[in-house]
């Protein structure tokens, strides 16, 4: 009986066996890959220890793909992002050269596996599931598709990506080291534990903004941002720093991931129609494109961007094209360096290498503008939305096929552009952390009390959550000497922004200058600026000044807050008029301090005694002159020059009263048309006195035969110079006179009275014509300089010459650097410096010795001697005597 039921026991469980076993064998017939994810990227695991994942935005979106079966496809990429090639490379030469040092990882190499993202966050997932799970398994095992062990992953090139990954690999405790994700959402600990990065915070960003807005006096701002984490938490944050700093955000508007045109027309009427001039842009620069494609579109300038680090140096938005809407922007950057090594390994790239690599054969595709021979990868394919907000579809393939003799020397793009290396060090202190983390994991290297949390560990046998604990201890020095620290949100505990400013240079491309630094710490921040040349904006020139606030003088509100108060739970602000500002209170309208160099005040009154003195002075000298016009000094210098040049310096002199004073429409218009003239009339004069010399020298080295120059010669060289000085002068006063007006920019608590200039190319013409002037007599008399002679003009105009370019060199960048009266006060200074300076050089010595030592006023004395030993030849300043072949010629060059 016993038996009999163990049969049936037996059976029965045989039987179950065999329906189970049938049922799995079915069931295993039906399991299929249904799809692959379509992902491109780079890999190199064999022959190395453990490898280190990454997640790069190749290219800048996902191509929409309609099944007609509803069945999920993984979609395809295009918009190639030279940029992000760039950061995938950067980290692939990080890797390598740790791979190749000793004091790092010595007994152990780092392989990689990189993905594309696509800048979706669909991909960014696809990715990261399949460095997690190598695509097949379900249950990740820390092993990839590569078949090694994965540490951690450098990415995601976007803050919306990173959280996307985050999502996932939080789970695991998988560490990930962010290179350009600064959304302060992944400060949050409790939802992304495993996230460190190189990148300050958005908050950090929010706070230099503020500061930044604050220092300016600024009260009522727009924002635009991108409708993803990036823009949502960076707004955010910056409208509680806003509200907390008791200023005002005149809107907020997003722009569209995925093209709207409703949602992108309502950002576009909110920058047109708003009476704000500043406007924050918290966005990327692939997001931000389409936006400023409408900024072109509706013609909107006028406006001061701030901008946010994501774009602020794209080469994708700082075209010369954008320069008119977009110049003169400011922003904040990360920190610029250099990467020994790197420009060399972007070069070494080309599709021959690895017929396999398509992104290498699509980058030389794109740069190149030419489709690979025998290649599948297609040539420039795009969808963009026109303005009309319809898709264009462009599967365009080039007509031209690449021969692989193409030189990337002859390439301007980002890809190869090493002189803004920023985000691309943020990838390399990232591997870095990652490399120095695994080095001190290797090595158990961990204080005593943290040992008690975080056991030992060997590579590649231990726990993900181990290496976060030494990434959150991690501090090394980077190649450029920057302290690398994470804080316990695993943002860094210090470091600074550059504050950029958008510029073009002379070969007419986009500038960024750096114009200051942000600099922060975990308990503190500090603004330092520097002196530079800022630009204000497309028409309004530059400025410069010992404080940035300089460059935000282009456009200043005139709509600035005057009280602020809660209706609706709304803030409001009223305007104050342009000639009022608020008061401490924010409550009420006050009349702004008005400036200008008035005859009262001390610098004022100071100049006015100099000039005058200075007239005093002149008229002195000329006294002189004429009383004593018939000895042998006076007459040897050619009198109606001198007195020519005496009656111009006291033009020149009296011309600095018409720069002080309340300026109006007559005096902007005499000031500097007399002061051109006046040194028109002082230098031309000096330049006949100087041609006589230099032909006077011409004659005593070449010991020739040459024509006398007869005294009109010299007059007519005036009267040319004059006239032409005239003539042009009366085109700039008639076509496009200066002008007296209110400026309210450089400082917008103050009303600053000044002159516009009218045109600066008619300004810069009669004041050249000057400058030319000055140059030949200089040329001519520094000739000259060793003719023979006691008491002759030659030493004593080129040393006058030397004095003037001494000061008037000195006078630009002194004038470049100051505003309002002080600016006005420098080039009174210039003027009556370089006024006495040839005054002092030219006449001091000849009516020292007229005054004081008339026994050396004489025929004899005054016209010197040469020396014996060539005793054929005899010349002063009042005559030049040659003799050859026993005939003397006399050439006058005095009357």
């Amino acid at each position: 009986m016993v038996s009999r039921k163990r049969c049936l026991i037996l059976g029965l469980t045989a039987f179950l066996w065999v329906e189970l076993h049938a049922q799995d064998e079915n069931q295993s017939g039906k399991c299929r890959l249904l799809g692959k994810f379509n992902l491109t990227g780079y890999v190199e695991a064999k022959n190395h220890s453990v490898i280190i994942g990454g997640l790069f935005p190749i290219h800048s979106r996902t191509i929409p793909i309609d099944d007609p079966d509803g069945e999920p496809i993984s979609a395809l990429c295009e918009g190639f992002n030279f940029r992000g090639f760039r950061w995938m490379k950067a980290m692939i030469h990080t890797i390598k050269e740790i791979n190749e040092r000793t004091d790092i990882l010595p007994n152990h190499t780092l392989g990689y596996q990189i993905f594309d993202t696509c800048y979706t966050v669909s991909k960014t997932i696809e990715s990261t599931f399949t460095l997690l799970t190598g695509q097949e398994e379900y249950q990740p095992n820390i092993r990839n598709s590569t078949g090694k062990y994965l540490v951690g992953i450098i990415g995601a090139g976007g803050s919306s990506l990173s959280v996307a990954a985050l999502r996932i690999l939080s789970l695991y405790d998988m560490p990930q080291v962010g290179y350009t994700s600064s959304s302060s959402i992944l400060s949050d600990k409790f939802q992304f534990p495993s996230y460190y990065r190189t990148i300050p915070s958005d908050k950090i960003q929010s706070e230099a903004m503020v500061n930044l807005i604050q220092h300016f006096g600024w009260v009522w701002v727009g924002a635009i941002v991108a409708d993803d984490d990036y823009g949502k938490y960076g707004v955010k944050s910056f409208r509680e720093k806003m509200e907390s700093a008791h200023l005002c955000v005149a809107f907020s508007e997003t722009i569209p991931k995925v093209y709207s045109n409703e949602k992108m027309q309502n950002a576009v009427k909110a920058v047109k129609t708003s009476t704000a001039r500043v406007i924050v842009l918290f966005t990327s620069d692939i997001d931000l494109s389409p936006f400023v494609l409408e900024m072109v579109h509706h013609n909107i300038t006028d406006r001061t961007w701030i901008a946010s680090e994501a774009w602020v140096t794209s080469a994708l938005i700082a075209k010369p094209e954008y320069f008119p809407y977009f110049g003169g922007t400011i922003g904040f950057a990360i920190p610029r360096t250099v990467i020994p090594g790197l420009k060399e390994f972007l070069y070494d790239v080309h599709p021959s290498k690895d017929p396999s690599d398509i992104l290498t054969i699509e980058f030389w595709q794109t740069a190149f503008n030419c489709t690979w021979p025998n290649s599948s990868v297609p040539y420039n394919v795009d969808h963009r939305v026109n303005m009309t907000g319809k898709e264009d579809r462009l599967y365009d393939m080039s007509d031209q096929l690449c021969t692989g003799e193409e030189k990337l020397e002859d390439l301007k793009n980002t890809y190869l552009d090493v002189s803004q290396l920023r985000i691309t060090n943020n990838v390399k202190q990232a591997v870095y952390a990652m490399a120095y983390a695994l080095d001190r994991l290797s090595r158990c290297d961990l204080p005593e009390e943290e040992k008690a949390y975080t056991p030992c560990s060997h590579i590649p046998d231990y726990d993900p959550f181990n290496l976060m604990a030494y990434l959150r201890l991690l501090e090394f020095t980077s190649h450029d000497g920057r302290k690398m620290q994470f804080n316990r949100l695993g943002d860094q505990k210090s470091g600074h922004y550059d504050i950029l400013n958008w510029q073009i240079d002379d070969a007419g491309e986009v500038a960024f200058v750096k114009v200051g630094e942000y600099k922060f710490q975990e308990s503190n921040f500090q603004i330092q600026y520097v002196q530079n040349c800022v630009h204000r904006g497309p028409g309004k020139g530059f400025f410069t000044g010992n404080r940035i606030a300089a460059l935000i003088a282009s456009h200043v509100l005139m709509d600035m807050c005057q009280r602020k108060k809660v209706e609706m739970g709304q803030r409001e602000c009223d305007p104050c008029g342009e000639d009022d500002w608020s008061n401490a209170q924010k409550n009420k309208c006050v009349p702004k301090e008005v400036e200008f160099l008035a005859y009262e005040e001390a610098l004022g009154f100071t100049l006015v005694i100099l000039s005058i003195l200075g007239a005093l002075v002149v008229l002195a000298a000329t006294v002189v002159y004429v009383i004593h016009r018939h000895t042998p000094l006076v007459k040897a210098n050619d009198r109606e020059l001198s007195f020519l040049i005496q009656m111009s310096l006291v033009i020149t002199v009296l011309s600095s009263l018409l720069f002080i004073g309340k300026p109006s429409n007559w005096s902007c218009m005499a000031r500097q048309v007399t002061l051109a003239l006046g040194f028109c009339l002082c230098l031309s004069s000096i330049l006949g006195k100087t041609i006589s010399l230099f032909f006077a020298y011409r004659i005593s080295i070449s010991k020739t035969r040459l024509i006398s120059m007869h005294p009109i010669i010299r007059k007519l060289i005036v009267l040319v110079c004059v006239l032409g000085e005239i003539v042009v002068c009366s085109a700039y006063l008639v076509l496009e006179p200066p002008r007296m007006f209110k400026n309210i920019e450089p400082q917008n608590v103050k009303i600053i009275f000044e002159c516009n200039e009218g045109s600066i190319e008619f300004l810069c013409s009669i004041f050249g014509f000057d400058v030319l002037l000055a140059l030949l007599c200089f040329l001519t008399t520094f000739v000259a300089r060793q003719l023979p002679d006691n008491y002759y003009e030659g030493k004593c105009i080129t040393f006058a010459m030397l004095v003037f370019f001494i000061v008037w060199i000195s006078f630009v960048p002194a004038y470049l650097s100051t505003k309002g009266k002080f600016k006005v006060a420098v080039e009174l200074f210039a003027i009556l410096a370089s006024s006495y300076g040839l005054l002092g050089c030219i006449f001091l010595p000849k009516c020292f010795i007229i005054l004081l030592r008339p026994k050396r006023n004489t025929d004899e004395t005054v016209g010197g001697r040469v020396p014996t030993a060539d005793r054929s030849i005899q010349l002063t300043s009042a005559s030049v005597s040659s003799e050859l072949n026993n005939t003397t010629v006399s050439t006058v060059l005095d009357e």
